[in-house]
């Protein structure tokens, strides 16, 4: 009867604002890109923390989007990739932090207990908000190498 009279199903659009993914973001916070030099180190624990993040939901990405497996296997392992390259320019990259393997267990779990519809608007909503934090990214990136 809620279902019909309010339409909050599963199955509905109203799913989309209940998001409660908790996906990496880069915000103003972690340090405005007009005045990225005096925080750049904390700008690039936060990306290199938030790259690592990501490698889990990527995963279930890859395993459920299984018509691009090889594009987001390559996506995982380029960003992977990204994620040890900046934190390796980290001054203390022991402060990045990289999820160990019960959070990352914890988190998949969860991720593969969703249901076919509610499954293609996770997938959707991860890569919506993957392709954000990596424009953020690209621009701290290009800004921090012109500015050294």
């Amino acid at each position: 009867q809620m279902c019909d009279k309010f339409t909050v199903c599963p199955n509905s659009v109203e799913m989309l604002l209940h998001n409660n993914l908790n996906l990496p973001k880069v915000t103003e916070e972690d340090g405005d890109f007009l005045t990225f030099l005096s925080f750049q180190d904390k700008c690039l624990r936060k990306i290199s923390s938030g790259l690592y993040t990501f490698q889990t939901y990527l995963k279930y990405v890859q395993e459920t989007f299984t018509s691009e497996n090889q594009n987001v296997e390559s996506l995982s392992y380029t960003t992977e990739h990204l994620a040890r390259t900046l934190r390796e320019m980290v001054i203390n990259p022991e402060e990045v932090i990289i999820p160990d393997a019960p959070t990352q267990e914890s988190l998949y779990t969860m991720l593969k207990s969703t249901k076919a519809w509610t499954e293609k608007i996770t997938v959707h909503l991860i890569l919506r908000d993957f392709t954000s934090f990596m424009e953020k990214t690209v621009r701290a990136v290009r800004y921090l190498k012109n500015t050294r």
